[in-house]
């Protein structure tokens, strides 16, 4: 017999007795009657609730349909469910702000409607999903749609009479949080924000319907067989059975973020998950707030805003970490719900507030009624340089991200791998400035709900390009791609930062080192950020990629450039008649070779011209090295992928190699009237003194002769350091140097 062992209750003394008055999910009683007092005499709420019902009453006119499911992501029967869900949503809160009745008739014919249809549905007919859902053709969606329809029968429940209600909820409510729990374990018990949408949908309705069952579901999940994994003993006390696996809204919370608020599987889908893991947490205080959700690991769910917030760039862009779509921003509807939600049950920062008034909108409910009222004391969002631990511990590496001023960004992965959305490429940086890419994250390929593309799922080529290491700014070894493409062995390692600076904006510096992506391979890369006239006129990004290998090895180090290219301080040979692949598989099967060369002299560079903005690369190489300009696209038939220009240094070597690179930032470009200032960069040489075991260490020579030394530490950096040099012997404690002289 299991030995069974009690949760939470007998632990914390916590209780899962909840309210059954409504509406109490996001919108209360208490909230309503402050929202309703209000109303006029708050400028943004009123406008975004006038522009809510703008919306719903052109889509009113036109009545509900509910379609039987056929079509993936893009087809008709998918977006006509995906906005009927966004429709009762916001008809629900219309209903209980307005008084009006049409609102709540709007959403009991589609209740009804949805009652009648869904008996009679098997699953989805599309088979690309690892779980089909009924609406939908992945679960995912049909728990999209629980968690908007919940809210709205929340708000029009006293509206049904019990007939109704026990059709909406016997017919259609209760089977389909089965569906999506004890019929769908392996979807509903994951660490992932899937499930995430899973427990919010089966626990909202559980609370609207009183089902304290379905509550219990979310809050602590189901058996792999399908069975809750909760009981209650004979006190009514919630208890667990020894070694059941760990799932549920908890182990969520858990499961996917650092003590810091990252989101393990990068900051696009930290934006898709936000959403039900806040509005549950909603739900949960207003019904239960004995369980204190928005304390639980020191708050870590309203941290976990802040972090999604400060990994943005000066335009709101999210930085494209894993499987990202580019252009994903602040100003989604799930980050206007966050934030309104941060502020009224956070500390009610006023620099949210500056956010909320970016995005021109607040949610329909008590939280975005006090935002709102309280925009007269905002605050200017301050983006800053900020390391993020990884690791549900905080131990599995993270993230940094330095600004040498708002429009300057440097951004550091040296974390989780992000499970089924990370991609291999430890060690890699991507380079912003103005809020554009420089330096660029391919991102995923996947065009998300255009039904041309495969009905917006991912493409063959995600999986074959984007996740590889190649399609990285971060070394590959010997052509092939970290940890051989195995999701599971780079899940159980991550890099780890070996120093941090960054407390001087004008000069900043991250270091980290791994020593499992590539077996018997010790990488180590060192960034700095430099944006001081001291060191150099224009800013700066140095970086030096040092490895060690007892092994001969090729190494390849792709830089994914932005913009036009024009000139290079080298001859190369370009593909004027034929193109060619620049391999066969793990990446390179996807780039074309545009252009070849073999470096003759120590120190290369190319310009480009990107959002009218000039750039200098530079490089310090090997006589012989492989220098390669190329193109993304090849082996593409469907045309999946853009067509994206890079860069790539080939060394071959045994012991160590050290990658020695500079962007330099000069001059723009005037298109009206057609000026360029400063097209040309002021750095004149870039050459490696030092390459071992002990230091990596350059000097950058500029046109005036000013000659600026950069050495790094690989080891003990307590030590004091003595580097002899062409230029003399130099001395410091501390993990780097930075010393300018005159030649």
């Amino acid at each position: 017999m299991k030995k069974i062992i009690h949760i939470f209750l007998l632990v914390t003394g916590i209780s899962t007795a909840f309210s059954q008055t409504h509406p109490s999910l996001t919108i209360t009683k208490e909230g309503l009657q402050e929202i309703k007092a209000n109303l006029g005499r708050s400028e943004l709420f009123d406008r975004s609730l006038a522009d809510i019902k703008l919306q719903l009453e052109e889509e009113m006119a036109k009545g509900i349909d509910v379609p039987v499911p056929k079509d993936m992501a893009g087809g008709y029967t998918h977006e006509t469910h995906r906005k009927n869900y966004s429709l009762l949503e916001a008809a629900g809160y219309l209903f209980q702000i307005t008084g009006e009745e049409k609102y709540a008739d709007f959403v009991k014919q589609g209740l009804l409607k949805y009652a009648k249809l869904y008996p009679s549905l098997g699953k989805h007919p599309s088979k690309k999903s690892y779980t089909p859902g009924k609406l939908f053709w992945q679960c995912l969606n049909d728990a999209n749609w629980l968690v908007s329809v919940s809210q709205a029968y929340d708000c029009i429940y006293h509206r049904l009479n019990v007939e109704e209600r026990e059709m909406v909820e016997g017919d259609l409510f209760r089977p389909f949080a089965d569906f999506l729990s004890i019929e769908n374990p392996h979807f509903f018990n994951r660490i992932h924000n899937h499930s995430t949408w899973g427990c919010a949908g089966v626990g909202m309705i559980g609370l609207v319907m009183n089902d304290q069952e379905l509550v219990n579901r979310a809050l602590f999940g189901i058996s792999s067989d399908g069975i809750s994994s909760t009981q209650k003993d004979n006190d009514g006390a919630l208890i667990k059975a020894e070694g059941q696996e760990k799932s549920g809204f908890f182990a969520q919370i858990d499961g996917l973020f650092s003590p810091d608020g990252l989101y393990s599987e990068g900051a696009y889908y930290h934006r898709y998950g936000i959403y039900p893991f806040l509005i549950f947490a909603v739900s949960i205080q207003n019904t239960m707030p004995e369980h204190k959700i928005f304390a639980y690991r020191d708050s870590l769910l309203l941290k976990s805003v802040d972090a999604l917030l400060n990994q943005s760039t000066s335009k709101g862009d999210f930085f494209p970490f894993n499987d990202a779509q580019k252009g994903m921003s602040i100003y989604n509807t799930s980050l206007i719900s966050a934030v309104d939600i941060a502020y009224y049950y956070g500390a009610r920062n006023p620099e949210l507030l500056s956010i909320a008034e970016k995005q021109g909108s607040v949610t329909p409910d008590q939280a975005g009624m006090k935002v709102s009222l309280d925009m007269d004391k905002k605050k200017p969002f301050s983006l800053k340089s900020k390391i993020y631990r990884d690791g549900i511990d905080g131990r599995s590496g993270g993230i940094g991200i330095l600004r040498a001023d708002e429009d300057i960004n440097l951004v550091y992965k040296f974390g989780t791998h992000g499970m089924g959305h990370g991609h291999f490429d430890q060690l890699s940086y991507s380079f912003y400035q103005n809020g554009e890419e420089v330096v660029q994250d391919y991102g995923m390929a996947r065009f998300v709900n255009i039904e041309q593309k495969a009905g917006g799922v991912y493409l063959p080529e995600n999986t074959t390009f984007a996740k590889q290491t190649v399609g990285h700014n971060t070394v590959v070894v010997n052509g092939k791609t970290q940890y051989n493409g195995n999701t599971d062995l780079a899940d159980r390692h991550s890099p780890a930062l070996r120093f941090l600076d960054i407390s001087n904006p004008k000069l900043q510096v991250i270091s980290a080192v791994d020593s499992s992506a590539y077996e018997g391979v010790k990488q180590e890369r060192t960034l700095l950020l430099i944006n001081d006239s001291q060191y150099f006129e224009n800013p700066l990004v140095i970086d030096l990629f040092y490895l060690k290998n007892e092994s001969s090895g090729t190494y390849d180090l792709p830089l994914y450039y932005q913009g036009q290219l024009l000139n290079t301080n080298f001859h190369y040979s370009p593909a004027t008649d034929e193109l060619r692949k620049l391999g066969e598989s793990n990446g390179y099967q996807h780039i074309w070779k545009e252009a070849g060369a073999v470096a003759t002299k120590k120190h290369i560079s190319f310009s480009s011209l990107s959002n009218n903005v000039f750039y200098t690369f530079s490089s310090a190489v090997s006589l012989g090295d492989s220098l390669f300009f190329g193109r993304t696209g090849a082996t593409d038939p469907n045309f999946n992928l853009r067509r994206d220009p890079l860069f790539l240094i080939r060394k071959k070597s045994k012991g160590s190699v050290l990658f020695a690179n500079v962007i330099e930032s000069h001059g723009s470009y005037t298109p009206v009237t057609e000026k360029a200032i400063e097209p040309y960069g002021t750095i004149s040489e870039l050459r490696i003194i030092k390459d071992n075991e002990d230091y990596s260490a350059v000097v950058i020579k500029t046109k005036e002769n000013t000659e600026v030394l950069v050495a790094v530490s690989h080891q003990n950096d307590a030590l004091e350091h003595v580097l002899e040099t062409e230029a003399g012997t130099f001395k410091w404690k501390g993990n780097y140097l930075i010393k300018t002289y005159k030649n």
